[in-house]
């Protein structure tokens, strides 16, 4: 147990001993066309305690998630028209995914594992021979995106990590989201409050006549469409189309990112260009068509994207497949939640979300799961959508994805305190209403820290997860 001294004490060291992240960017650099970008470990935010008396739950900081929740429905607002097929640009990526091989010249290393294709490799993830197989992979180098944490109000907010962007590059930070498909960074931008692309300095760069615009769960942006040469953990693509924003809302001013990548599918793509993953695909530069994501809990550094790979360092055992029901956002078949091991059944499609924070289901949902848990109550002074549960005893929640059990740690889905000296905390499980499709669930970071995910282009696509070491 902790005593408010220490946790004073420990604070304000941490924040004499912070190196940003920004400055380590301005003191990036290039060689031979690529860039190199320090990120200095620090130690690990305090850990928190298990959720098991009244002083192991802090206070619920209300800020950034009232702000997520109004704003996830204005990131999905096409949802409906894109999960019925309608409005879709067309991608062959699935189908070059379908015959995949690497090529001999490809910037990942070519590892025995995944040379015959992503079914050999992952089909039996538990077998000894794969998972040395695997280590191996690590050990050749495989590309690996290393992620910083933006830990905010108690909440893992967003992660972020280095992206190369022109000839020669400039090194820029980007948001990795599986909720969106295009690639954006400010260029002349005058409400942008973080580091921003410099046109003239690049002599491969590109701006066309076409708009860009895109909203997501914590703002909008506005630009041109145009292109250059994109470097992402040493894989390079030519002539990559994206987003050079000129303007963005002020709900960008507070994060520590200066862009965004997307990684869902193409066909839900606002500059109708192939996105940075799905390019490298049809230039055959992975080992793989799969990247895997490890999101750290309350850690700034740590979290990481394999790309076309597996980091088995990051999981603690075997992987459970999933079929994707739509490919526009990575959506897999929910069929209930649970409390204490009884079941709130539903029949709807979760989009697994990196760029989203929190866990969002349809208020049908919503009710019947809180109303398995003794002492919840609405919470309409955060939001229509939160709710409140006894703070002790935890819950034991879990997710249910094609009939397959998926727990929640207690750290991730408890928020914070209702108020001082209060029993109940905010819940980490919100409802949604009008706005969204009735069927859809959204799945985001406070899952994902209890479990690795694979996001395969193989096989007609599938999510593959696997229990995460920071449960160990």
């Amino acid at each position: 147990m902790f005593s408010r001294r220490s946790l004073l004490i420990y604070v304000l060291v941490e924040s004499l001993s912070a190196t940003p992240l920004d400055d380590a960017v301005s003191r990036h650099a290039v060689h031979n066309g690529r860039f190199s970008l320090p990120i200095h470990r620090r130690r690990p935010l305090l850990p928190q305690p298990p959720v098991d008396g009244p002083d192991s739950v802090g206070m619920f900081d209300p800020s950034f998630a009232e702000r997520e929740s109004r704003a996830i429905m204005l990131k999905y607002a096409d949802a409906d028209s894109f999960l019925s097929g309608i409005g879709l640009t067309p991608d062959d990526a699935i189908d070059l995914a379908a015959r995949y091989s690497p090529a001999v010249n490809a910037s990942a290393p070519a590892l025995p594992a995944f040379a015959a294709g992503t079914e050999s490799f992952l089909a039996n993830s538990s077998d000894p021979d794969t998972n040395a197989n695997a280590s191996a992979l690590d050990a050749a180098g495989a590309p690996h995106l290393p992620l910083r944490d933006f830990v905010s109000g108690g909440l893992d907010v967003l992660f972020y990590g280095p992206i190369g962007i022109g000839t020669p590059s400039q090194a820029l930070t980007v948001d990795v989201d599986t909720g969106s498909a295009d690639l954006w960074v400010p260029t002349g931008c005058r409400t942008c409050h973080g580091r921003q692309f410099t046109p003239a300095q690049s002599s491969t760069y590109h701006v066309t006549s076409q708009d860009f615009s895109v909203t997501y769960g914590t703002g909008r942006v506005a630009g041109r469409l145009a292109t250059d040469t994109v470097e992402l953990a040493g894989l390079r693509v030519p002539a990559q189309a994206f987003g050079a924003v000129s303007a963005q809302t002020d709900d960008f001013a507070h994060q520590p990112n200066d862009g965004l990548i997307g990684m869902a599918f193409g066909t839900i793509a606002q500059t109708r260009r192939p996105p940075f993953f799905e390019n490298l695909i049809r230039a055959r530069a992975l080992a793989a068509p799969i990247f895997s994501v490890h999101l750290a809990r309350h850690e700034e550094t740590g979290s990481a994207v394999c790309i076309g790979c597996v980091d088995y360092s990051k999981t603690t055992g075997p992987v459970t497949w999933l079929p994707v029901v739509s490919k526009t956002y990575w959506t897999v078949r929910m069929d209930g939640l649970f409390a204490n091991g009884v079941k709130a059944p539903t029949q709807i499609t979760a989009a697994i979300d990196t760029g989203t924070s929190l866990i969002y289901v349809p208020q049908t949902v919503a009710t019947a799961f809180y109303a398995l848990i003794p002492g919840s109550e609405r919470a309409p002074q955060y939001g229509s959508g939160f709710w409140t549960v006894p703070c002790a005893p935890a819950p034991r929640v879990e997710l249910s994805f094609g009939g397959h059990r998926f727990a929640l740690a207690p750290a991730d889905f408890y928020l914070g305190r209702a108020g001082a000296g209060s029993k109940d905390c905010v819940a980490g499980v919100l409802a949604v209403g009008a706005g969204l499709p009735p069927d859809l669930a959204i799945v985001g970071d406070e899952f994902l820290k209890s479990w690795y995910s694979t996001y395969d282009y193989g096989s007609g696509a599938r999510v593959g997860f696997w229990p995460d070491v920071n449960n160990a």
